[in-house]
């Protein structure tokens, strides 16, 4: 199939979203429990989160039959095709199985390789947060920018833990570390939702390990797209070691600070 511009597979993606939103909000089971984990015990998943990845598939094959799919519950399905959707259908599951209202449907769209459009939609605040690569990140159709704050002691840091033991146990002491040189540190529970909230301002900025490509392709061009560097440390890539975000004045300073407090090791 002839592929559309990006704009156009943004629409599809919001419209997917928004219904996946209504699916996991309106019909979440009372006494919702853990049908299965993942890496570790506390790395849930739940019913809902295999309900809403089938939904957003059946949805978009109906529209896209030719194009590939990255799931985060559903696996990898035709990758190697030209557009592949990259889901997570709650991006919190943690948050949303103790009915903590901070959770999102994150859906980016990849284009021979690269990420050239995403939504990341929270269903409790009826946020939708979008972009488009080269055309900049929205908020609800508004236009997004990060927030200009170059000290990282006037700094609002967002984190998140890793679910192995080895992995948050280390990093309990480097967030011990940074700790005294920002503002304060946050942990909400969300990846996705935590990008975007350093591309709208809520927050300067954002570092995690263990982030995979669907926690990542959506939060990442929105934070990206509104401002933000998005990589790693010492020149390393955004990815699975560790990803950090912000502006670019901040980003040079915060990288030695977390460099010093061992989010490289």
């Amino acid at each position: 199939m002839t592929a559309p511009d990006a704009s156009s597979l943004l629409e599809i993606a919001i419209q997917v979203a928004n219904e996946a939103g209504r699916l996991i909000t309106r019909e979440r089971p009372e006494g919702l429990g853990v049908s299965a984990t993942k890496s570790s015990p506390t790395d849930v998943v739940t019913v809902m989160d295999t309900a809403a990845e089938a939904l957003i598939r059946k949805r978009i094959a109906a529209v896209r039959p030719g194009d590939g799919f990255l799931g985060e519950e559903g696996g990898s399905s035709a990758t190697d095709r030209q557009i592949v959707w990259v889901i997570d259908p709650i991006d919190g599951t943690v948050n949303y199985l103790y009915g903590v209202p901070q959770f999102a449907v994150s859906i980016g769209i990849r284009v021979e390789g690269a990420v050239v459009a995403g939504v990341v939609h929270d269903p409790n605040r009826q946020e939708d947060f979008t972009a488009v690569l080269g055309k900049g990140a929205r908020l609800n159709g508004r236009e997004i920018r990060v927030s200009g704050q170059t000290d990282p002691a006037q700094s609002l840091l967002l984190t998140g833990f890793s679910y192995q033991i080895a992995t948050r146990t280390a990093q309990a002491r480097s967030v011990a570390a940074v700790l005294p040189r920002v503002r304060d540190i946050r942990r909400f529970g969300s990846a996705a939702l935590d990008l975007c909230w350093v591309a709208c301002g809520r927050a300067e900025a954002y570092c995690e390990r263990g982030l995979r490509p669907w926690d990542l392709a959506a939060g990442g061009l929105v934070a990206s797209e509104a401002g933000a560097r998005v990589g790693g440390l010492r020149g390393k890539p955004p990815g699975e070691h560790l990803v950090v975000a912000a502006n670019p004045g901040l980003y040079d300073v915060l990288h030695d600070v977390l460099v010093d407090a061992g989010f490289d090791d």
